[in-house]
């Protein structure tokens, strides 16, 4: 497995379970084609069909527009999402034994019914909280959260395991053979042991290499000073007001990596405000306005730009030589709170006695923030600086952790010195 630090999420999802109102919707659109290519003469067929949308609509209908994502206390204080649930399912029953009558006609029919009977199950099982899993034991139960997403036209009801460690240790006795998991972001200053016990990994070689790259040459980690606590309103402003002699500095050629989508929006909308009053002539890309390799496409045939990205541009991204010589990271990539499946695992860590933020969401920042760091220097002749605008990096305790877990570049909190490099 390459960019193995991305498993531990990905196996969460992948041993969960998860059906969507949307999975309901092209049932019913299918199975009312289906009708009228194969049987014409079940009048009931379209009327029912049209039934199971209306359910699967005012499912969504009970949670705000705005996509989100929701804890199970959450959803069950929604008023009407408990009965819409039941609804659903009811009508999705009435839609099943339709099919069933029609599904000697044509195969279409028969995989319609199929598909009605499986998300019934998927409903049901996420509905009683796992009770399907009682033969596996109590326990197994208590491992998994269940929680929902929503999209614009969708729900999306998820359970997921808050421990994956059992799981990939079954997968992995089951099949005995060789498992390597390759990452830049692995170790948190070459100790795996974080990993190994997420991943199950109980007596697994382990080994790390140093980078070829000259960072004390190549590259300086900028931390700037005066900036205000990360929570405080104008937090954004003051990151860009800070990053911005730089970026004038370097000639455009930036990534701004930002923690959240709302943030990106506003760097972006700040930062078009300072070129225009400055005349500066550079292109501004945002994530969003095209696809991610499109906009990777124009930001290295610019050779100026700036890219304002999320997410998506924290890894999986290699741009060589000058196109890139700033990255901007505004916050520590610490994962919100608020989040169901992180919420549901502090909990458990809580009860089991742990300290959730230094044994899971420190380990996982520090994760981040070092792949975001890497977007930096990609070659040996690259050259560049990466502001970590963050005052936590250097006024907590924490984030001294991150600190020296991050390349070993030189080290200045001195705007002088990042403008002298550039100069």
């Amino acid at each position: 497995f390459d960019e193995a630090h991305q498993l531990p999420g990905t196996a969460s999802l992948f041993f969960g379970d998860n059906v969507s109102t949307g999975q309901v919707l092209d049932l019913a659109r299918d199975a009312r084609a289906e009708g009228m290519a194969s049987a014409r003469d079940c009048v009931d067929l379209p009327k029912v069909c049209s039934v199971v949308e209306k359910a699967a609509k005012d499912l969504r209908l009970t949670l705000p527009v705005e996509p989100a994502r929701f804890s199970l206390t959450q959803l069950e204080a929604r008023m009407g999402f408990d009965n819409g649930l039941a609804g659903l399912i009811r009508e999705l029953d009435t839609l099943a034994a339709l099919l069933e009558t029609q599904a000697q006609r044509s195969e279409g029919l028969e995989n319609c019914w199929r598909r009605a009977r499986e998300l019934i199950a998927q409903l049901v099982r996420w509905q009683g909280g796992g009770e399907k899993r009682e033969q596996e034991g109590q326990e197994e139960i208590r491992d998994y959260v269940r929680w929902g997403e929503t999209y614009t036209h969708a729900l999306q009801l998820n359970s997921t395991p808050l421990i994956i460690a059992n799981i990939m240790q079954k997968q992995m006795s089951g099949h005995p053979r060789a498992w390597i998991f390759t990452s830049a972001t692995l170790a948190i200053q070459k100790d795996f042991s974080h990993y190994c016990a997420e991943m199950g990994l109980a007596d697994a070689e382990v080994a790390a290499w140093d980078s070829p790259f000259d960072y004390a040459h190549q590259a300086v980690l900028y931390a700037p000073t005066d900036l205000p606590d990360p929570n405080t309103q104008g937090y954004t402003e003051a990151v860009v007001n800070a990053a911005f002699p730089i970026v004038q500095a370097s000639g455009g050629r930036a990534f701004f990596l930002c923690t959240s989508l709302r943030a990106m929006r506003r760097v972006h909308e700040l930062l078009q405000e300072r070129l225009e009053r400055a005349d500066l002539d550079l292109p501004l890309l945002v994530q969003g306005e095209g696809g991610k390799n499109e906009l990777l496409e124009r930001f290295r045939r610019l050779g100026n730009a700036i890219l304002v990205g999320s997410q998506s541009f924290w890894e999986g991204v290699d741009v060589r030589g000058q196109a890139l010589s700033l990255v901007v990271i505004d916050k520590l990539p610490f994962a919100p709170p608020d989040d169901p499946v992180l919420s549901a695992r502090i909990e458990r860590m809580k009860a089991e006695g742990r300290n959730a933020f230094m044994d899971y969401q420190l380990p996982r920042a520090v994760i981040n923030v070092k792949q975001g760091a890497g977007r930096l220097i990609r070659d040996e002749t690259d050259r560049g600086v990466l502001m970590i605008c963050d005052p936590r990096l250097v006024g907590k305790h924490y984030g001294r952790r991150i600190w020296r877990s991050l390349p070993p570049m030189r080290r200045t909190r001195a705007l002088e010195d990042v403008l002298a490099f550039f100069g």
